[in-house]
Parts: C-alpha cells; structure tokens; sequence
C-alpha cells in the first residue's frame, strides 16, 4: 500500500519573526491573512492532524482544517529552557552550549530534546503513519518538516539546519514505511 502525507508549516508567528524559540506564540495578523487566503488549496483529506501548538492549531482552523486531531507525536523539537528565549539571547547568555547544540545532533544543552531523538521521534510517526488507509494532512512547525525530509533522503542529522522550511509550505510524502519520496516546499495554493 503507498500512503500520502502532507505536511503543512504553521503560518508566521512573532516569535518566529523574532527568531524566538516557541513560547506558544498564536499565528501573527499577517500569518493569519495567508492561511485563510489559501483555505482550500488543501485537497481532500481523510485524516486531518496538527501538532499540538497554538499556532499550528490556528493555522488549520485558517485552513478550514478545524476537525484536526492533536498529534503529540508531531510537536516540535523541546527546547527547554530555552523556550521563549531568542537565540540571541541565548547565544549571548551560553555560547558554547548554543554552539554544541548546533553542531553535535545528540546534544542537548537546555534540558529538552536534541535534534537526534527529534528526529527518531517524527520518523516513528511516518513509519506508523504508512500503515494507515487514505491521506493524511498535519499542519506541523517548520522542524517537524526538516526532520522528516533529513530523515527520508538518509541524510546525517547534522543536516536538519540546512533544510528551510517557509510558512504555509507543504511538504508531500508517499510511499511506504522504509522508502519514501520527499516532494518539498510548494507553497499553498500553488497547482502542481
């Protein structure tokens, strides 16, 4: 059986503006603006998902996406005590902790989760994922998508920072649990 699943990133925030690490920060004005000009741009869905963020969760209800179940498994990466910080601020106040933690995947300086166990994490919910009947759409924050794509091409972990992942992007997946194919990027809206 090949599975289909979209994954969508969270309209802008101000904390992502500011470069700030998720507070619970809701979707900005303009973030907002967007997702409901691209409502619709969704096609048919059999499962709705988003993680269990504000600005996740209002982007989908944006989205006409409102009947989307939580999904623990996809919330973004734990950053700890780090949480609500800028990384400038913590580049300011721990230098070295910010510069292992971009460096080293197994990392994990603010007492959260490194990017190593983030991504053990998601990948799970796309294996699992690939035994569920029909299409499966999650508005998910942008590290959720980055894992995914770093962990469907193979790549290290350490590539997880050079994946960009825009607002209100979708990023497909199909196929089955052990091979995947990574369509990436397409903006909301835009036909294929």
């Amino acid at each position: 059986m090949t599975s289909r699943v979209m994954l969508i990133s969270a309209a802008m925030s101000v904390a992502v503006r500011e470069a700030r690490f998720d507070d619970g920060c809701p979707v900005d004005t303009t973030g907002l603006r967007l997702a409901r000009a691209a409502a619709g741009a969704v096609a048919a869905v059999d499962r709705p998902l988003v993680s269990p963020s504000v600005r996740c969760r209002e982007t989908a209800h944006a989205l006409g996406l409102g009947t989307a179940a939580d999904a623990p498994e996809l919330a973004g990466l734990d950053v700890g005590r780090w949480r609500g910080a800028t990384l400038e601020e913590v580049s300011t106040r721990e230098p070295e902790a910010v510069a292992r933690w971009l460096s080293d995947p197994g990392s994990a300086p603010h007492d959260g989760e490194s990017v190593e166990a983030f991504c053990t994490r998601v990948a799970h919910w796309l294996d699992a994922t690939a035994h569920v009947a029909g299409r499966t759409v999650a508005v998910v924050e942008p590290e959720v998508v980055r894992a995914l794509v770093v962990r469907t091409l193979g790549a290290p972990e350490s590539a997880f920072w050079r994946v960009d992942v825009p607002p209100l992007t979708a990023t497909e997946f199909s196929g089955r649990s052990g091979r995947w194919n990574v369509r990436a990027g397409r903006p909301l809206g835009v036909s294929d």
